[in-house]
């Protein structure tokens, strides 16, 4: 049995991060919005959004390695800390061009 490589240890905690990613902005949208916003969930877990920050692999593995070092509420708070602001930035100005 072989051992996994990097990039397949890192593929594996993207897949991971990937979901909690999903997780926290489906909440972030509920708690902001109050409603389900699938459209905006979708711009805010897109590998195009993700690319603002690095590799979007790179980011997805980063926030599954906290979620599995400190757990899910460190993972959501690296997420609002890291991501969100540039998220809120951008639905500011999708609201201005409308």
């Amino acid at each position: 049995m072989s051992t996994p490589d990097t990039e397949e240890i890192e593929r594996a905690q993207a897949w991971i991060g990937d979901a909690v990613l999903a997780l926290c902005a489906r909440r972030w949208i509920l708690a902001r919005r109050g409603a389900m916003d699938g459209a905006l969930q979708a711009r805010m877990t897109s590998n195009q959004f993700l690319s603002a920050f690095g590799n979007p692999t790179a980011v997805e593995a980063r926030i599954g390695r906290i979620y599995e070092a400190d757990g899910l509420e460190a993972a959501f708070a690296h997420i609002e800390e890291t991501l969100f602001p540039l998220v809120e930035k951008q639905e500011k100005n999708r609201g201005r061009r409308r």
